[in-house]
């Protein structure tokens, strides 16, 4: 066989390899593309929290909820304090209930003295009314009996003269009557509106009575006093003003506890009702307790007025509460499972991409990447759970490999890379 035989049908075989590893994917992607292999290995995805014990129930307690009136506190019980049941926890100031008591009582007598004297008056007048009636019937009774009528008797001026003394003496009696009818009924919407101050004083009297009687609050039952505190943290203090109804503090039910954490904002986006939490107690480091995760507050807050960084409240279930090291308010460190999987394929978020609204990746398919669909599980910092659209030894690319890579056109020194393209 001649030299140019032998090397057309070596350059034949070398195409034909060409052509079935380019079929077949065999063929590398580009070198300035990165890419990633991806296989099947197991995922663990935590929360870490810290916080503090609190009871499951509590007692509330509060102040009293009538007068509607602000309380000022001047003695009150020391937070943490064990007290038996029906034991003084709070006394109020009594200074301003008992200037509200003495001014409802004068304001009483003094309505009292109003409707006597607005009632005698009454009286008086009624009867000067009565007087002025009885003389007014009687006038109209004498000028009817001897009212001149007769024209052979009479003159025409005479008989004129008595006809109109005799309607006077009817238009008197009439007003008389309506007089005293009305001057009655401003008697009585008088004294009517000298009630009302009267019941006015009643109600201030009897609203001082009840928070006389009120001004102390008693432990329902036995149980460590927890004290209220402000948005500082401090807690209740003799001094401090509590409205009507406002909690002062609680009687925690020791013998079911549960874990109160707070949560950074960024790690509590796959939180979730019923997933599995790891407590351990701060003084018991290497003790560790079982629980679930109860609920999650819908807003995130601050744990600190003065320090920005927003947390979300959350609240574990324990299995079991051991009373004899947990104490209500211990600090406690939380680890809580958002996914454990014993075998997923992950990748770097970097290698997720969205096109038309639909989550992608770039896989290495017959010699070139293709745009594949997926669907997404947890995602941890840096990494996302694959959970459909990749398979074990899947080749993907780590960028979008449509990006061109450019050099610096300028003048200087400068040679770093620059990304143009449909995605840059």
């Amino acid at each position: 066989m001649s030299r140019r035989n032998v090397l057309t049908i070596g350059m034949g075989m070398a195409l034909a390899v060409g052509v079935v590893l380019t079929l077949f994917g065999v063929v590398r992607p580009n070198p300035t593309v990165p890419t990633l292999e991806v296989h099947s290995a197991p995922f663990r995805l935590r929360v870490i929290a810290e916080g503090t014990l609190t009871s499951v129930r509590s007692i509330p307690l509060t102040a009293p909820i009538k007068p509607q009136i602000p309380f000022t506190i001047s003695w009150l019980v020391e937070d943490g304090t064990l007290v038996e049941e029906d034991e003084v926890i709070a006394r109020f100031d009594a200074s301003r209930l008992e200037k509200e008591h003495e001014d409802g009582l004068s304001n009483q007598r003094i309505s009292d003295h109003r409707i006597g004297s607005a009632q005698t008056s009454r009286e008086v007048n009624a009867g000067k009314l009565d007087r002025d009636e009885e003389v007014a019937q009687h006038e109209l009774e004498v000028a009817r009996e001897f009212q001149s009528t007769d024209t052979l008797i009479y003159s025409k001026m005479e008989i004129a003269e008595s006809q109109i003394d005799t309607e006077l003496a009817e238009t008197r009696a009439e007003y008389a009557t309506e007089s005293q009818e009305i001057q009655d009924r401003l008697s009585q919407a008088e004294i009517d509106l000298l009630s009302i101050e009267r019941r006015k004083a009643d109600i201030k009297v009897q609203q001082a009575e009840e928070g006389l009687a009120a001004l102390e609050v008693r432990s329902p039952e036995a149980g460590i006093v927890i004290l209220d505190r402000d948005w500082r943290g401090n807690a209740k203090r003799v001094g401090d003003t509590v409205w009507p109804g406002r909690p002062l503090g609680e009687i925690p039910d020791l013998s079911e506890m549960q874990a109160e954490v707070f949560v950074l904002e960024a790690d509590a986006g796959e939180l979730a009702e019923g997933q599995i939490a790891t407590v351990w107690l701060e003084s018991e480091p290497g003790l560790p307790f079982s629980g679930t995760l109860n609920s999650v507050d819908p807003m995130a807050g601050r744990k600190n007025g003065r320090v920005p960084v927003q947390y979300f409240r959350t609240i574990l279930n324990l299995d079991r509460t051991d009373q004899d090291i947990m104490k209500y308010g211990a600090r406690v460190r939380a680890e809580i499972t958002i996914a454990d999987f014993d075998s997923c394929i992950s990748v770097p978020r970097q290698a997720v991409t969205t096109i038309d609204g639909e989550t992608m990746v770039f896989r290495w398919s017959r010699g070139e990447f293709a745009a594949t669909p997926i669907e997404l599980g947890p995602t941890a910092l840096g990494r996302v759970v694959v959970t459909s659209g990749l398979d074990d030894g899947d080749l993907i690319a780590l960028r979008d490999p449509t990006m061109v890579i450019e050099k610096d056109s300028g003048d200087g020194d400068d040679t770093s890379p620059i990304l143009t393209g449909a995605g840059s």
